[in-house]
């Protein structure tokens, strides 16, 4: 199982590989957006974990070409800049699992294996229809994902999402209808 790691922060590309190496992963690491393609074509990842915001370059970018290069290789979306519109977006582009900083090793797994989350089920089936979803059904699905992948810890969710618990627990009781 190849994994290739495409990050900017060096210290947080090597507690990831540390923890997905000890998952049974052979892991090569790559900080730059520039070697990222070349690394892709010399490695021949299955998976892939893409920061968002690399240096001053944008990671959405080289979903697509990575994409054409390897048609079938996971590709995981990290980020500290989590937000629907990103996360609408990424999947748009072909990333498979969209997932917000701190992540643990767990999420990260059940990211990596193809356990997708109820949005990206939602929204792959929503982007396969063309119909697209309401901000405010976008935004009840991502916060759901957060929610599941803290085993319905809504206190952490409300902290990784940096909302009030409170303001979380209204927004989860109001489910938007599909548009």
């Amino acid at each position: 199982m190849k994994l290739l790691i495409i990050e900017d922060d060096e210290a947080f590309a090597a507690t990831l590989l540390r923890r997905l190496t000890k998952q049974g992963f052979e892991c090569q690491v790559t900080h730059q957006a520039d070697e990222a393609l070349h690394v892709c074509h010399l490695f021949r990842p299955e998976y892939l974990i893409l920061d968002m915001k690399l240096a001053k370059e944008n990671g959405l970018l080289l979903i697509k070409p990575i994409r054409a290069l390897l048609p079938n290789i996971r590709i995981v979306l990290l980020t500290g800049f989590a937000s629907i519109a990103t996360a609408v977006e990424a999947i748009q582009m072909g990333a498979d699992d969209y997932l917000a900083k701190p992540v643990d090793t767990k999420m990260l797994l059940k990211a990596l294996n193809g356990h997708e989350s109820k949005e990206v089920s939602t929204l792959d089936s929503t982007l396969n229809e063309n119909k697209p979803m309401s901000p405010e059904r976008l935004e009840w699905e991502h916060i759901n994902q957060v929610l599941s992948s803290n085993n319905g810890n809504v206190s952490e969710t409300a902290r990784q999402l940096g909302m009030h618990r409170r303001t979380l627990q209204r927004k989860l009781q109001r489910k938007p209808v599909v548009s």
